[in-house]
């Protein structure tokens, strides 16, 4: 600051120069090296705060803050809204709906000893279909929760919290999304349609939930998970219900692990807002409680995997389905956002070693492959 200060009493002043007091003639002051030095770099100094005053008081963001920081970013301005809308760039989301389905359709395929192109068709299905309604189910979310969006601060610059695109233009958008899903369900036997639609109703009212109860949580899952009776009754044609209960359930408490430590992210803002969730009902005992739900999910599709006759290779998976939970649960930091998101897409990759053990033991029956 000083020399700052001594700096500006060095300023031209009507092409003189004035140190301490002394007026210099212009060519004097560039003949003392130090003169001209600290008048070059003081006048650095205010040409730099000129520009940054200027760009504030413009309204111009810097290009730090207009640089893309995803690739929707770096898409044409009019479908960036509906990509973020649906979370595109999150695809956690879409895998977390996508495992289940995969688990149940590669169990069938495992127990009817299918031939290869029929999993590969309805993991390419439901593949699709996990993407759509996903984002049909972010779409129906965020139009329930526009205006609780805008009280916490990770979902304020969500599209329809911004007011970037109406609830009217979402619900165009949404009829569209829905006749693409409709239009994948078609491509299923008459049982699974049925099935599939009546999965609707929990898509629906899941936003409703953390409105009126501590266990939204538990609705999710029961919505997510519903690919593992799907998934079943598209290979076989009805659901074997002996195994995929037990599938089913884990995968419901699967999903009560993964979400409750997505939703500790925002448990201040949720507490202002008036949101309920298994973060705030759980507190500090989230761990020991997580903890159990993560070896009732484990035992449960174990169950599923003995009733279904699985070798080895699906308890290998299933064992590092169980390690990866443990190293989350493990190592996330329940006060720190940016942790809580890691071990929110760590658990996804519990279910995809799961999904991994089921394949490798159903590829043991397929010939030339073993």
């Amino acid at each position: 600051m000083l020399g700052h200060w001594a700096a500006i009493k060095r300023l031209p002043v009507q092409g003189r120069s004035v140190v301490h007091g002394r007026c210099l003639t212009r060519n004097s002051a560039h003949n003392i090296p130090w003169v001209g030095r600290h008048t070059s770099q003081t006048a650095g100094i205010l040409s730099s705060s000129t520009k940054v005053l200027s760009r504030h008081v413009s309204g111009t963001p810097s290009s730090a803050s207009t640089a893309p920081t995803t690739w929707v970013d770096r898409l044409p301005p009019k479908i960036r809204p509906y990509l973020n809308l649906i979370r595109i760039d999150k695809p956690i989301g879409t895998l977390l709906v996508f495992y289940p389905c995969a688990w149940s359709i590669t169990m069938a395929s495992y127990a009817l000893e299918a031939p290869l192109t029929t999993p590969l068709t309805y993991l390419g299905l439901f593949g699709l279909g996990a993407v759509v309604m996903r984002g049909a189910g972010c779409t129906i979310n965020d139009m329930w929760d526009k205006n609780l969006d805008k009280a916490v601060e990770r979902t304020q610059s969500r599209p329809l919290a911004k007011g970037v695109i109406s609830q009217r233009q979402a619900l165009v958008f949404l009829a569209g999304q829905l006749s693409v899903g409709l239009g994948v369900l078609l491509q299923l036997n008459w049982y699974s349609i049925l099935l599939g639609a009546s999965s609707m109703s929990l898509v629906t009212v899941y936003p409703l939930m953390k409105r009126i109860t501590y266990w939204p949580q538990v609705v999710l899952g029961l919505t997510f998970n519903w690919g593992a009776l799907l998934g079943w009754s598209a290979v076989a044609g009805a659901v074997d219900w002996s195994v995929c209960l037990p599938l089913y359930a884990g995968g419901v408490c699967w999903t009560l692990v993964y979400d409750t430590i997505y939703a500790h992210q925002d448990k201040t803002d949720d507490v202002n807002a008036g949101i309920y969730s298994t973060a705030l009902l759980f507190g500090e005992q989230t761990r020991p409680i997580l903890g159990a739900l993560s070896a009732s999910s484990i035992s449960l599709i174990g169950l599923a995997g003995v009733l279904n006759a699985h070798g080895i290779p699906f308890y290998l998976g299933l064992g590092l389905g169980a390690a990866q939970l443990a190293r989350v649960l493990w190592r996330t930091d329940l006060e720190s956002r940016p942790s809580c998101w890691q071990g929110f897409v760590g658990c996804g990759w519990s279910g995809f070693w799961i999904w991994t053990g089921a394949l490798a033991d159903y590829a043991l029956l397929i010939p030339g492959l073993t």
